[in-house]
């Protein structure tokens, strides 16, 4: 077998980035890498965890080099929305996951894609994912201005061996290995924040399926899914919406987001 000159670039490549596993450069590094193969436009790599918020080890810079406003909204909370948050949540897988894979039937028509994802990824968006310990998934996230193509994807496939297997060996060097080795200390459940924030802001008392069935909504769920990932009826989650709608007299999804967003800033 004969190797070209792009297959001996490639492993050169691969074995300075083992080199830099202990470097604060690495996901610079790997990121630089990647990009001579698929174009993107923006990188983060995050620690998903059951009941904590997303552990940020590296992001793209912003274009004035100030932290991304949009992003940190996402960090107070908005991830709770993320199809690749959710879909890690539901069931912990590793591999290359494209957004088209895990994102609800209605996922386009949210607030949360119209006012955070298409501002802030823009239009598609994959990710790797490396399950671990814990409950725990490393993600390495690539968004870009245009839908990536078959190829492209078909190329990031072949490759994911490597990257999978370098986002397991870097783990053990990012700086905070309390976080990073053991699973932290549980947070209280995001039900629980969200409704005494909800009580707060809007005297309200919603019960644990009416938060379950409006973040499933404002996720870009139908209603046929959330019956599904619910297990009830969807007359039922009709049922939920139309209380949750009146303790928190409002009438649009546009309205519930709002409040989602005041509850996780309160």
């Amino acid at each position: 077998m004969t190797l070209s000159l792009d297959d001996i670039a490639w492993h050169r490549s691969v074995g300075q980035l083992i080199d830099a596993l202990d470097k604060p450069n690495f996901w610079t590094q790997l990121v630089r890498l990647l990009d001579q193969y698929v174009s993107f436009d923006s990188w983060v790599a995050l620690l998903f965890s059951a009941d904590q918020r997303p552990q940020v080890f590296a992001e793209c810079p912003g274009e004035d080099g100030s932290p991304d406003q949009l992003f940190q909204d996402y960090l107070r909370g908005l991830y709770l929305l993320d199809p690749f948050y959710i879909a890690c949540r539901e069931q912990s897988r590793t591999g290359l996951y494209r957004l088209s894979e895990v994102a609800p039937e209605h996922f386009e028509l949210t607030e949360y894609y119209q006012r955070y994802f298409r501002l802030n990824v823009v239009a598609d968006e994959i990710q790797f994912n490396c399950q671990l310990e814990g409950d725990r998934t490393l993600c390495l996230s690539l968004g870009s201005t245009q839908r990536f193509s078959g190829q492209q994807i078909a190329l990031l496939s072949l490759i994911q061996p490597w990257v999978l297997g370098l986002l397991r060996q870097r783990l053990p060097y990012e700086i905070n290995e309390v976080v990073a080795l053991a699973p932290a200390p549980p947070q209280a459940d995001w039900r629980v924040q969200l409704e005494e924030s909800v009580q707060q802001l809007k005297g309200a008392q919603l019960t644990a399926r009416e938060l379950d069935v409006g973040r499933l909504m404002l996720s870009g769920c139908s209603s046929k899914e959330i019956a599904r990932k619910l297990e009830i009826s969807v007359e039922t989650v009709k049922v939920h919406k139309k209380h949750m709608y009146s303790k928190l007299g409002i009438k649009s999804q546009s309205e519930l987001f709002s409040i989602f967003l005041q509850a996780q800033n309160a």
